[in-house]
């Protein structure tokens, strides 16, 4: 039998359906629906040749993740720091040592397993503004709190000393970009949109 891999990216998708709803003035809700599902599938093949484990408690992404060899964990409860958390658990059950938590939304996402090269405990890449965390590498066992929301790429940091784990602040071009507003998508190049 095979040995798992050191390192597991995980990554939380909720429904495409209801994905991007800060975007209404801008996408319809299938532009948005298209959108979602073209990130996702850009960040899954940034991952490979890792295993990937597709947080979600919607059938539609469920089935997509399936197709696309991801691995299905239902979180317990609403919230992405449950379902985050939950990910790590799942990964490190299946014997992986490092967890890489990576949104959906980063339309240029690149080759993820170099990440891995860093020899910090925790890697935080924060997003194009400094505040969020769009990629959070960590160990899949032990205590870390996770602290997505505002401010998080500087308190995820903050948790790691907490902890006593060395930990690096990576800036990454194509992770930095994720699509939550329609500057956003002027700065990643979707000229396509209604005024």
């Amino acid at each position: 039998m095979k040995a798992p891999a050191v390192m597991a990216v995980v990554v939380p998708i909720k429904s495409f359906g209801l994905a991007k709803a800060r975007l209404t003035d801008a996408l319809s809700p299938q532009e948005r629906r298209q959108l979602a599902i073209r990130c996702a599938e850009a960040v899954l093949a940034a991952a490979r040749p890792l295993p990937v484990y597709v947080v979600c408690d919607d059938v539609e992404v469920a089935e997509w993740a399936t197709a696309h060899g991801a691995t299905i964990v239902v979180p317990p409860e609403p919230g992405l720091n449950a379902a985050v958390a939950a990910g790590r658990t799942a990964a490190e059950r299946a014997g992986h040592g490092r967890v890489l938590v990576v949104h959906s939304d980063l339309p240029n996402a690149q080759t993820l397993a170099s990440l891995g090269d860093i020899p910090a405990a925790v890697v935080v890449v924060p997003d194009r503004h400094g505040d969020g965390t769009n990629a959070l590498l960590l160990p899949s066992e032990g205590a870390f709190n996770f602290q997505y929301g505002p401010g998080s790429s500087t308190a995820h940091a903050a948790e790691a000393t907490r902890l006593g784990l060395t930990c690096q602040v990576v800036a990454r071009p194509d992770l930095a970009l994720d699509l939550d507003t329609l500057d956003d998508l002027r700065v990643g190049g979707f000229t396509n949109l209604r005024p």
